[in-house]
């Protein structure tokens, strides 16, 4: 055999053809893969432009959505709806209570407005009253400024603690014997650092929260009395009497007279008795030691022995006998420097001041001519 006749024979420039179809393969694959990769990059791009367009579109659409749930009002009308906020409730149950009730109706925009504002997380307890157009931005504003319902109180300069305890009674719906039961406590008067409840339970309009029991209504109270005298006191007190003793005498001045111009004079009165060893011989006392009454005072009142009856017994009365406002203690304080020892009411709300028992009893005849002759 011929080994050669048997071999494939290449000639030089065929060599070249090879090289140039291969180049010419190769440039064309690389044309057709840049080519598709441009296709897929353009049509990426018209993606990625639809995408950036419809994006803004869409955030727009829920914004305006939210921005709608968030501000939208629900008229509940005359219609009132209380909601009660207990101790530790958890801001979703509030949030369905409120959507139960209508005054919204966005549960989702309520939680998540509350949530990124931290108002879920400190929301007070209490009561809270809607009524008219509501919107989750105004009840989200509600909880924030914990505008819960609170209670209107006035309690009068001369209440007695069984009066003020009828008035937080009836006005925050709960039991008066829990009240009184208070001025026997001795362990919650400790905790007050006071000697009793008569006489401290400042006599002044409170704002009291929805469902305020009756320790945290007297507490309140004591409180505003210290923070009322507290800086009232002087260094020496007349008669050396002690801070308890100024407010029994108060509290009698507040008993005698609505008078302004006339608690130091009756004030004056009193502490002269006193300095004189006399006995107060004041109304006021004995009708406080006789449970209040709703009468005129009788001789056989007089009569009755009791702590609280100055007739009988000498100086001040156990305890004050109401509640004085801060114009009857400063008199008690302060008291006219006068000579009067008597006085008698001159049937105009005013009275009559008398040096002397003759004086006084001169005064009595007068009063009683002038109402005569007036009939």
């Amino acid at each position: 055999m011929n080994d050669r006749a048997d071999r494939a024979e290449f000639r030089w420039w065929e060599y070249g053809w090879y090289v140039v179809v291969t180049v010419v393969l190769l440039s064309i694959g690389l044309v057709l893969l840049i080519g598709h990769l441009l296709i897929r990059t353009i049509n990426g791009m018209k993606r990625i432009r639809t995408y950036l367009i419809a994006l803004p579109v869409l955030l727009a659409l829920v914004a305006a959505w939210v921005g709608y749930s968030y501000y939208h009002t629900v008229d509940l009308g005359q219609r009132s709806v209380s909601i009660i906020v207990e101790p530790g409730a958890s801001f979703g149950s509030v949030v369905d209570e409120l959507i139960s009730a209508g005054v919204i109706d966005s549960r989702m925009v309520l939680k998540q407005a509350a949530r990124w504002e931290g108002v879920d997380r400190r929301l007070a307890p209490g009561r809270y009253d809607f009524t008219g157009e509501n919107s989750c931005r105004s009840v989200l504003e509600r909880f924030r400024r914990a505008d819960i319902v609170r209670i209107k109180v006035t309690i009068p300069e001369g209440a007695t603690l069984w009066q003020v305890a009828s008035t937080l009674a009836a006005k925050l719906d709960l039991d008066s014997v829990a009240v009184i039961s208070l001025a026997e406590d001795r362990t919650f008067l400790r905790s007050m650092n006071l000697p009793c409840l008569e006489g401290y339970l400042f006599p002044e309009t409170y704002f009291f929260p929805w469902g305020t029991r009756a320790d945290q209504a007297v507490a309140e109270m004591a409180a505003m009395h210290r923070s009322m005298t507290d800086s009232i006191w002087p260094e020496h007190l007349p008669l050396g009497f002690s801070k308890d003793e100024i407010i029994k005498l108060a509290s009698v001045v507040e008993a005698e007279t609505k008078v302004d111009s006339e608690r130091v004079l009756v004030a004056s009165v009193y502490t002269n008795r006193l300095r004189a060893g006399m006995k107060l011989d004041a109304d006021p006392t004995v009708t406080y030691g006789l449970g209040g009454l709703d009468r005129p005072l009788v001789k056989k009142d007089l009569e009755e022995d009791n702590p609280y009856n100055t007739y009988l017994h000498k100086g001040l009365p156990p305890t004050p006998i109401n509640s004085p406002g801060l114009a009857s203690i400063k008199a008690a304080l302060w008291p006219r420097d006068t000579e009067y020892m008597y006085f008698v009411a001159d049937k105009s709300g005013g009275h009559r001041f008398s040096r002397t028992n003759d004086e006084h009893n001169r005064a009595r005849r007068e009063i009683r001519a002038t109402a005569q002759g007036n009939r």
